[in-house]
């Protein structure tokens, strides 16, 4: 019982210590919000960017033509070969008249070419549909399977889908950086904040230790405040990411200038990004709370 009325006069000290400098504490607060505004913006946006680039990733597809001569025996042993390699996650034989007849229902232009031909007379070449394991090698496997005998050409779009993927990678690393960077940031706004509390109590500190106090009775309210700051900054920055997200995505249609383009759904990003964001607000105040102390509070 003596621990848990120790525990809450800390706490209470700890709020009196926010109040008692409420201008820096106003100012601190301000800087960890604007701060943790910024991580939630970092978080919602790497999750989206880690969302499309893997929509992306699932929807590239090599598309392996065959030679015009190759008979339907042929065709199966090189979808066999094409299934034996490596990174090779699925293989899908598309004939060209179910080609024809799918360009003819897609594309009303191409309806009054192609219904000129039948079976015996289609253009068209067999292929094979073909989806990897790992995108990052799609060039290799793309490769492979263009010196299997029998097959034409084999397409998925190179140079475009190396381009993307380079560059959402380089966008998810940044977030992260930004990410990291913020939150170094904030734990030091709430150091420096508590260093100023603890310069101007120093009278208070100094009668505390007179009438006997112990080392970790003075230094656990400061603590409790490094928390409570980082918890309160928390609160409008998640406030702004729940309303906010919910807001831009019902604005945008669930989607980003493109169908393609389609953001993730408000659900299934707000409330991981708002436990985050009060995780590191608690977790930094305390770090920020703890490095001023150790490093400010010599006792």
């Amino acid at each position: 019982m003596k621990a848990f009325r120790i525990l809450g006069r800390n706490i209470k000290d700890s709020f009196k210590g926010v109040f008692r400098n409420f201008s820096l504490s106003i100012a601190s607060i301000s800087c960890i919000t604007i701060t943790l505004i910024l991580v939630g913006f970092s978080i919602i946006l790497s999750y989206n960017v880690n969302r499309f680039t893997a929509d992306i990733e699932k929807d590239i597809t090599i598309v392996v033509f065959l030679d015009n001569d190759v008979t339907n025996v042929e065709a199966d042993m090189i979808g066999d070969q094409i299934g034996k390699l490596p990174n090779i996650e699925s293989v899908n034989f598309k004939s060209k008249e179910s080609v024809r007849q799918d360009w003819i229902k897609e594309d009303p232009t191409l309806e009054g070419v192609l219904s000129q031909y039948d079976a015996s007379t289609n253009p068209l070449q067999d292929s094979y549909l073909v989806k990897v394991k790992d995108i990052e090698i799609i060039g290799d496997t793309a490769d492979r399977i263009s010196v299997i005998d029998g097959v034409y050409l084999a397409k998925y779009g190179e140079g475009t889908v190396e381009e993307l993927v380079n560059i959402f990678d380089v966008v998810k690393k940044v977030m992260y950086i930004v990410v990291v960077a913020l939150v170094l940031v904030t734990a030091f706004l709430i150091s420096n904040t508590i260093k100023i509390t603890i310069q101007s109590r120093k009278r208070e500190i100094e009668i505390m230790r007179l009438v006997g106090a112990s080392n970790m009775y003075i230094k656990l309210p400061f603590f409790f405040e490094g928390i409570l700051l980082g918890f309160i900054g928390s609160v409008i920055p998640m406030a702004t990411c729940f309303f906010g997200y919910d807001f831009l995505y019902e604005k945008l249609g669930g989607q980003l200038f493109t169908p393609i383009i389609k953001l993730v759904k408000p659900n299934e990003v707000i409330y991981i990004t708002m436990l985050v964001l009060v995780a590191v607000g608690v977790v930094v105040g305390a770090f920020g709370s703890y490095r001023a102390v150790k490093k400010h509070l010599k006792i």
